[in-house]
């Protein structure tokens, strides 16, 4: 193993921590309900959608819905969302004392 011996990050131990405490997945849960909420679950579904009706039902892979959408996806998650969530793994990081 290459890891062996070697000291965690800082960000390995943050992500180790959020995910023994339970705390990704509320923080995933509370992403995807505040997605819904916005509409960006449907604007992806709708930019799915179109691809497939442009490039032919049998003329496109999942791989390349995800090479195709996943940029515009993560440029259109609004910045609410993000501060909300980035609000919400700071006060998690307090508590957590890390």
């Amino acid at each position: 193993m290459e890891n062996q011996g070697k000291e965690p990050t800082f960000q390995e131990l943050i992500n180790i921590e959020l995910i023994e405490s339970g705390e990704k997945e509320r923080l995933m849960e509370l992403l995807r309900e505040r997605l819904i909420e916005c509409g960006w679950k449907d604007e992806m579904k709708a930019l799915c959608r179109a691809f497939i009706k442009k490039k032919g039902r049998n003329n496109v892979t999942v791989d390349d819905l995800v090479h195709v959408i996943t940029p515009k996806g993560r440029a259109s998650i609004p910045d609410s969302i993000k501060a909300e969530l980035l609000q919400r793994i700071r006060t998690f990081l307090v508590s957590a004392a890390l």
